[in-house]
């Protein structure tokens, strides 16, 4: 359009097989949930999801419109090289799946990636100390995380190299000065574990508001009881469900 607005899409439900129209469904139910929970960044920021099949096509938001609007047959199919594979009235920002492309070629764990610029995200991202074993949710997050330092914007494809090194085999990164990352096998996965991240950021962000000599570090046994708990999973997909039925009441249409 001239005044550079977005239009609309039909919808792809019956056009698309059944796992790329269960892996759209989903993907946009995250963005959805991430705009309910007030971690948009406007158009920034992304969420991709790998398309079940031996093609590595992958479906990723168009660049302008908000995670509050998205609907499953807004999202854009592309390849790794983040060529457009599908007629869509939209077009995506290259340079925003940078950090996605290099996540999803190498773990074939990684079916959904999930990078944010919350404000506790990033908050505790800057903090030289990083997430601290401060709550039970930072207990439950830190056996899974890890760090990248801040490079600039992640235009440069040399950085994904380094970036995945740093991921290693986590499903969870603070990106330095920058953000927060989730990778999951399964969209519940990946919201399961970017929840306890924010939540155990934002907690921390709290805490250290009485200054850091307040706080209560968690006993080192409570910490290593915690880490045994939790390398038998946190139960994200009971949640899911209940995470869908918010969004039929909340902010309906992600599904169309």
């Amino acid at each position: 359009m001239a005044d550079g607005s977005l239009v609309g899409s039909s919808s792809l439900a019956g056009k698309v097989s059944e796992e790329e129209w269960k892996a759209r469904v989903d993907l946009a139910a995250l963005y959805r949930l991430v705009a309910l929970n007030g971690w948009d960044d406007m158009i920034y920021t992304h969420i991709s999801a790998r398309i079940p099949g031996p093609e590595h096509h992958f479906l990723i938001n168009p660049y302008g419109m908000f995670f509050g609007e998205m609907t499953a047959s807004d999202l854009v199919k592309i390849d790794l090289d983040g060529k457009i594979l599908q007629e869509t009235p939209y077009f995506i920002n290259p340079a925003g799946f940078t950090i996605h492309s290099a996540i999803h070629a190498a773990r074939e764990d990684a079916h959904f990636v999930m990078h944010l610029h919350s404000d506790q995200g990033v908050a505790v991202a800057a903090q030289s100390e990083g997430l601290l074993p401060l709550s039970q949710h930072a207990l439950i997050v830190l056996p899974r995380l890890a760090y990248h330092d801040y490079e600039g914007i992640a235009l440069n494809h040399d950085e994904r190299e380094r970036l995945v090194a740093d991921l290693g085999d986590k499903t969870l990164m603070l990106l330095r000065n920058h953000g927060t990352l989730s990778v999951g096998s399964t969209a519940a996965d990946c919201w399961a574990g970017m929840f306890m991240l924010e939540r155990a950021c934002k907690q921390q962000v709290m805490a250290l508001s009485a200054g850091r000599d307040k706080v209560l570090i968690a006993p080192q046994a409570s910490q290593d009881e915690v880490r045994a708990q939790v390398s038998r999973g946190i139960g994200g997909f009971l949640a899911w469900p209940g995470c869908l039925r918010r969004l039929d009441r909340e902010s309906p249409g992600y599904d169309a």
